[in-house]
Protein backbone atom coordinates (compact mmCIF):
# COMPACT_ATOMS: atom_id res chain seq x y z
CA UNK A 1 0.00 0.00 0.00
CA UNK A 2 1.39 3.40 -0.99
CA UNK A 3 1.66 6.28 1.45
CA UNK A 4 -1.17 8.14 -0.32
CA UNK A 5 -3.55 5.17 -0.32
CA UNK A 6 -2.74 4.49 3.34
CA UNK A 7 -3.74 8.04 4.21
CA UNK A 8 -7.22 7.48 2.80
CA UNK A 9 -7.62 3.77 3.59
CA UNK A 10 -10.25 4.36 6.27
CA UNK A 11 -12.26 6.92 4.32
CA UNK A 12 -15.02 4.61 3.03
CA UNK A 13 -15.66 3.11 6.45
CA UNK A 14 -15.59 6.51 8.12
CA UNK A 15 -18.00 7.98 5.57
CA UNK A 16 -20.46 5.10 5.94
CA UNK A 17 -20.51 5.34 9.71
CA UNK A 18 -20.69 9.13 9.56
CA UNK A 19 -23.71 8.98 7.24
CA UNK A 20 -25.54 6.67 9.64
CA UNK A 21 -24.74 8.94 12.59
CA UNK A 22 -25.91 12.01 10.65
CA UNK A 23 -29.27 10.39 9.88
CA UNK A 24 -29.86 9.26 13.48
CA UNK A 25 -28.66 12.57 14.90
CA UNK A 26 -30.69 14.68 12.50
CA UNK A 27 -33.87 12.76 13.29
CA UNK A 28 -33.24 13.21 17.01
CA UNK A 29 -32.55 16.93 16.68
CA UNK A 30 -35.58 17.44 14.42
CA UNK A 31 -37.95 15.65 16.80
CA UNK A 32 -36.49 17.29 19.91
CA UNK A 33 -38.32 16.95 23.21
CA UNK A 34 -38.29 13.66 25.08
CA UNK A 35 -36.79 11.72 22.16
CA UNK A 36 -33.81 14.06 21.94
CA UNK A 37 -33.39 13.99 25.71
CA UNK A 38 -33.31 10.18 25.77
CA UNK A 39 -30.87 10.09 22.84
CA UNK A 40 -28.45 12.47 24.57
CA UNK A 41 -28.79 10.62 27.89
CA UNK A 42 -27.95 7.31 26.19
CA UNK A 43 -24.92 8.88 24.50
CA UNK A 44 -23.72 10.36 27.80
CA UNK A 45 -24.11 7.04 29.56
CA UNK A 46 -22.25 5.19 26.81
CA UNK A 47 -19.40 7.71 26.89
CA UNK A 48 -18.95 7.27 30.65
CA UNK A 49 -19.00 3.51 30.14
CA UNK A 50 -16.23 3.92 27.56
CA UNK A 51 -14.25 6.22 29.84
CA UNK A 52 -14.31 3.84 32.80
CA UNK A 53 -13.75 0.85 30.54
CA UNK A 54 -10.62 2.53 29.14
CA UNK A 55 -9.18 3.42 32.51
CA UNK A 56 -10.30 0.29 34.41
CA UNK A 57 -10.68 -2.59 31.94
CA UNK A 58 -10.45 -5.11 34.77
CA UNK A 59 -13.74 -3.94 36.34
CA UNK A 60 -16.38 -3.97 33.57
CA UNK A 61 -19.18 -4.03 36.13
CA UNK A 62 -18.25 -0.63 37.51
CA UNK A 63 -18.12 0.77 33.98
CA UNK A 64 -21.68 -0.39 33.35
CA UNK A 65 -22.89 0.94 36.71
CA UNK A 66 -21.34 4.38 36.29
CA UNK A 67 -22.51 4.56 32.68
CA UNK A 68 -26.06 3.78 33.74
CA UNK A 69 -25.90 6.28 36.58
CA UNK A 70 -24.57 8.99 34.27
CA UNK A 71 -27.27 8.37 31.67
CA UNK A 72 -29.99 8.50 34.32
CA UNK A 73 -28.54 11.71 35.78
CA UNK A 74 -28.43 13.38 32.35
CA UNK A 75 -32.05 12.48 31.66
CA UNK A 76 -33.30 13.54 35.09
CA UNK A 77 -31.40 16.84 35.13
CA UNK A 78 -33.07 18.32 32.06
CA UNK A 79 -36.47 18.05 33.75
CA UNK A 80 -35.32 19.84 36.91
CA UNK A 81 -34.78 23.55 37.61
CA UNK A 82 -31.16 24.44 36.84
CA UNK A 83 -30.29 24.89 40.52
CA UNK A 84 -31.40 21.33 41.28
CA UNK A 85 -30.01 19.92 38.03
CA UNK A 86 -26.41 20.90 38.76
CA UNK A 87 -25.78 18.58 41.75
CA UNK A 88 -27.48 15.75 39.87
CA UNK A 89 -25.10 16.28 36.93
CA UNK A 90 -22.01 16.32 39.15
CA UNK A 91 -22.98 13.39 41.41
CA UNK A 92 -21.81 10.58 39.05
CA UNK A 93 -18.34 12.17 38.86
CA UNK A 94 -17.99 12.03 42.64
CA UNK A 95 -19.38 8.49 42.81
CA UNK A 96 -16.77 7.44 40.25
CA UNK A 97 -14.04 9.16 42.23
CA UNK A 98 -15.00 7.12 45.28
CA UNK A 99 -15.25 3.78 43.48
CA UNK A 100 -12.23 3.77 41.18
CA UNK A 101 -8.71 2.83 42.16
CA UNK A 102 -6.70 5.02 39.74
CA UNK A 103 -7.10 7.84 37.23
CA UNK A 104 -9.60 9.24 39.73
CA UNK A 105 -9.14 12.89 38.78
CA UNK A 106 -9.24 12.18 35.03
CA UNK A 107 -12.48 10.23 35.32
CA UNK A 108 -14.04 12.75 37.71
CA UNK A 109 -13.30 15.77 35.51
CA UNK A 110 -14.24 14.13 32.23
CA UNK A 111 -17.41 12.63 33.70
CA UNK A 112 -18.52 16.07 34.83
CA UNK A 113 -17.71 17.55 31.41
CA UNK A 114 -19.66 14.84 29.59
CA UNK A 115 -22.80 15.43 31.66
CA UNK A 116 -22.54 19.21 31.50
CA UNK A 117 -22.10 18.95 27.73
CA UNK A 118 -25.17 16.74 27.43
CA UNK A 119 -27.16 19.20 29.53
CA UNK A 120 -25.88 22.02 27.33
CA UNK A 121 -27.00 20.31 24.13
CA UNK A 122 -30.45 19.55 25.50
CA UNK A 123 -30.76 23.15 26.71
CA UNK A 124 -29.80 24.57 23.32
CA UNK A 125 -32.42 22.42 21.59
CA UNK A 126 -35.12 23.15 24.19
CA UNK A 127 -34.48 26.88 24.64
CA UNK A 128 -33.17 28.03 21.25
CA UNK A 129 -34.77 25.53 18.89
CA UNK A 130 -33.72 23.33 16.01
CA UNK A 131 -31.88 26.00 14.04
CA UNK A 132 -29.35 26.88 16.72
CA UNK A 133 -28.79 23.25 17.65
CA UNK A 134 -28.10 22.68 13.96
CA UNK A 135 -25.61 25.58 14.03
CA UNK A 136 -23.76 23.99 16.96
CA UNK A 137 -23.61 20.60 15.28
CA UNK A 138 -22.48 22.09 11.96
CA UNK A 139 -19.69 24.11 13.59
CA UNK A 140 -18.31 20.96 15.22
CA UNK A 141 -18.80 18.72 12.18
CA UNK A 142 -17.34 21.23 9.72
CA UNK A 143 -14.37 21.80 12.03
CA UNK A 144 -13.72 18.06 12.08
CA UNK A 145 -14.37 17.32 8.40
CA UNK A 146 -12.53 20.31 6.96
CA UNK A 147 -9.65 19.70 9.36
CA UNK A 148 -9.51 16.02 8.36
CA UNK A 149 -9.29 16.68 4.63
CA UNK A 150 -7.08 19.77 4.86
CA UNK A 151 -4.66 18.00 7.18
CA UNK A 152 -4.25 15.07 4.81
CA UNK A 153 -4.12 17.15 1.63
CA UNK A 154 -1.89 19.98 2.87
CA UNK A 155 0.04 18.28 5.65
CA UNK A 156 2.76 20.32 7.30
CA UNK A 157 3.80 20.71 10.95
CA UNK A 158 2.03 18.51 13.48
CA UNK A 159 -0.17 20.10 16.12
CA UNK A 160 0.89 17.86 19.05
CA UNK A 161 2.61 14.75 17.68
CA UNK A 162 3.13 13.04 21.05
CA UNK A 163 -0.60 13.01 21.77
CA UNK A 164 -2.33 13.21 18.39
CA UNK A 165 0.18 12.30 15.67
CA UNK A 166 -2.19 12.82 12.72
CA UNK A 167 -3.35 16.34 13.57
CA UNK A 168 -1.64 19.19 11.73
CA UNK A 169 -1.67 22.95 12.10
CA UNK A 170 -3.05 23.23 8.55
CA UNK A 171 -6.04 21.06 9.47
CA UNK A 172 -6.54 22.96 12.73
CA UNK A 173 -6.59 26.35 11.01
CA UNK A 174 -8.80 25.04 8.20
CA UNK A 175 -11.31 23.95 10.85
CA UNK A 176 -11.44 27.52 12.15
CA UNK A 177 -12.05 28.83 8.63
CA UNK A 178 -14.86 26.32 8.09
CA UNK A 179 -16.49 27.30 11.39
CA UNK A 180 -16.26 30.99 10.45
CA UNK A 181 -18.08 30.21 7.21
CA UNK A 182 -20.84 28.40 9.11
CA UNK A 183 -21.14 31.41 11.43
CA UNK A 184 -21.34 33.81 8.47
CA UNK A 185 -24.12 31.78 6.83
CA UNK A 186 -26.20 31.67 10.02
CA UNK A 187 -25.53 35.37 10.63
CA UNK A 188 -27.02 36.26 7.25
CA UNK A 189 -29.93 33.82 7.57
CA UNK A 190 -30.94 35.12 11.00
CA UNK A 191 -29.89 38.78 10.84
CA UNK A 192 -27.62 38.07 13.80
CA UNK A 193 -24.68 40.19 14.85
CA UNK A 194 -21.24 39.78 13.27
CA UNK A 195 -20.07 38.46 16.63
CA UNK A 196 -21.60 35.13 15.63
CA UNK A 197 -18.61 34.54 13.35
CA UNK A 198 -16.21 35.03 16.25
CA UNK A 199 -18.33 32.82 18.51
CA UNK A 200 -18.35 30.13 15.83
CA UNK A 201 -14.55 30.18 15.63
CA UNK A 202 -14.28 30.08 19.44
CA UNK A 203 -16.70 27.13 19.59
CA UNK A 204 -14.58 25.45 16.90
CA UNK A 205 -11.49 25.95 19.06
CA UNK A 206 -13.33 24.56 22.10
CA UNK A 207 -14.31 21.50 20.08
CA UNK A 208 -10.67 20.97 19.14
CA UNK A 209 -9.72 21.27 22.81
CA UNK A 210 -12.23 18.53 23.62
CA UNK A 211 -10.67 16.39 20.91
CA UNK A 212 -7.16 17.01 22.27
CA UNK A 213 -8.24 16.25 25.85
CA UNK A 214 -9.74 12.92 24.83
CA UNK A 215 -6.63 12.05 22.80
CA UNK A 216 -4.45 12.84 25.81
CA UNK A 217 -6.52 10.50 28.00
CA UNK A 218 -6.20 7.68 25.47
CA UNK A 219 -2.46 8.24 25.26
CA UNK A 220 -2.24 8.28 29.05
CA UNK A 221 -4.05 4.95 29.49
CA UNK A 222 -2.47 3.36 26.40
CA UNK A 223 -5.43 2.73 24.08
CA UNK A 224 -6.03 3.69 20.46
CA UNK A 225 -9.83 4.07 20.57
CA UNK A 226 -12.30 4.53 23.40
CA UNK A 227 -14.22 1.49 22.09
CA UNK A 228 -15.17 -0.15 18.80
CA UNK A 229 -18.85 0.84 18.78
CA UNK A 230 -18.56 2.91 15.58
CA UNK A 231 -16.67 1.35 12.61
CA UNK A 232 -13.96 3.69 11.34
CA UNK A 233 -14.41 6.10 14.23
CA UNK A 234 -13.75 4.04 17.35
CA UNK A 235 -16.15 4.88 20.14
CA UNK A 236 -18.64 7.58 21.02
CA UNK A 237 -15.97 9.49 22.95
CA UNK A 238 -13.82 9.47 19.83
CA UNK A 239 -16.66 10.83 17.75
CA UNK A 240 -18.27 13.26 20.20
CA UNK A 241 -15.19 14.60 21.98
CA UNK A 242 -15.40 17.80 19.95
CA UNK A 243 -19.06 18.24 20.79
CA UNK A 244 -18.19 17.93 24.48
CA UNK A 245 -15.81 20.87 24.37
CA UNK A 246 -18.11 22.95 22.19
CA UNK A 247 -21.24 22.34 24.29
CA UNK A 248 -19.59 23.07 27.64
CA UNK A 249 -18.04 26.23 26.22
CA UNK A 250 -21.38 27.43 24.83
CA UNK A 251 -23.11 26.62 28.12
CA UNK A 252 -20.62 28.85 29.93
CA UNK A 253 -20.54 31.81 27.53
CA UNK A 254 -24.21 32.00 26.53
CA UNK A 255 -25.32 34.02 29.59
CA UNK A 256 -22.28 36.29 29.22
CA UNK A 257 -22.79 37.28 25.59
CA UNK A 258 -26.55 36.94 25.22
CA UNK A 259 -26.42 34.16 22.67
CA UNK A 260 -27.23 34.35 19.77
CA UNK A 261 -25.23 37.60 19.35
CA UNK A 262 -27.50 40.42 18.27
CA UNK A 263 -30.61 38.36 18.97
CA UNK A 264 -30.21 37.08 22.52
Amino acid sequence: MTEVSEKWSDLATRMGSAAAMVVVGLVGVLLGGHIFHVMIALICGAMIWELVRMTHPETPGIAVQLGGLAGAAALLAIYLPVGLALPVLLAPALVGFGQLSRFKVIVMIFCALVLLAGFGMMSVRDDLGFEWMLWLVLVVVVTDVVGYFAGRMIGGPKFWPKVSPKKTWSGTAAGWAGAALVGAVFMVMNNAGAGLIGVSVAVSMASQMGDIAESAIKRRVGVKDSSNLIPGHGGLLDRFDGMLGASVFLLIISPLIGFPPGLG
